[in-house]
């Protein structure tokens, strides 16, 4: 058995922590899980009780929530440089934790086609999606990466965030976004990622 499972769909945010393995350059075994049968298996739900994807299991430890994973991730292989140092790390947690946060609330919400009414903003983080849109633009605009100058594993979340959101319709085509999308799509772990997880889709049963 490998010291680092993937659990995943690649018809899920499993490809998100596909990316951030991929970036990291680490060896993993990958356990495709069906929606219909194996993600609800007492096997499964005894690593994420959610019965939810994806998870890692790294030398025994599970680790869920894909903020979470990519966070891990840029900390357990220092020598891929995506986790900024620790003095350096303001801005590295702000927009990782709030495209986890606010903007996938907004965004979810927003697509299920409930908006809250005005009065109601103070009940949640994102307050309105129009508003936290509008965050997530100006962030992704003020350096080449989330987080500065340099590729970190807060741009492996967030720039999964723009990228499936600007392709399906959940984030409006702005510039900003559409740039920054081009800039993270073109990375050689990205092309990876997608090309695994894309010949996953051909070859198995993942309903």
């Amino acid at each position: 058995m490998s010291d680092l499972i993937l659990y995943t769909n690649p018809m899920s945010r499993g490809r998100i922590a596909r990316w951030a393995l991929e970036e990291v350059g680490a060896r993993y075994e990958v356990r495709v899980m069906n929606y219909a049968d194996t993600m609800k298996s007492d096997d499964y739900l005894s690593v994420n009780p959610m019965g939810k994807v994806p998870a890692i299991e790294h030398k025994g430890k599970v680790v869920t929530e894909c903020a979470a994973i990519c966070a891990y991730l840029g900390d357990a292989f220092p020598d891929a440089g995506l986790a900024p140092a620790a003095a350096d790390r303001a801005d590295y947690y702000r927009w990782l934790f709030f495209a986890a946060g606010p903007v996938e609330h907004a965004v979810t919400n927003n697509n299920a086609g409930f908006v809250p009414q005005a009065e109601q903003g103070r009940m949640f983080g994102y307050g309105s999606y129009d508003r936290t849109i509008d965050v997530l633009e100006r962030a992704v605009s003020q350096h080449e990466y989330v987080a500065g100058d340099a590729f970190t594993m807060a741009d492996v979340y967030v720039g999964a965030q723009v990228i499936w959101g600007t392709q399906f319709g959940t984030i409006p085509k702005r510039d900003a976004f559409t740039a920054y999308a081009e800039r993270l799509s073109g990375r050689e772990a990205y092309k990876r990622a997608s090309a695994l997880d894309d010949a996953l889709m051909e070859t198995n049963q993942l309903a």
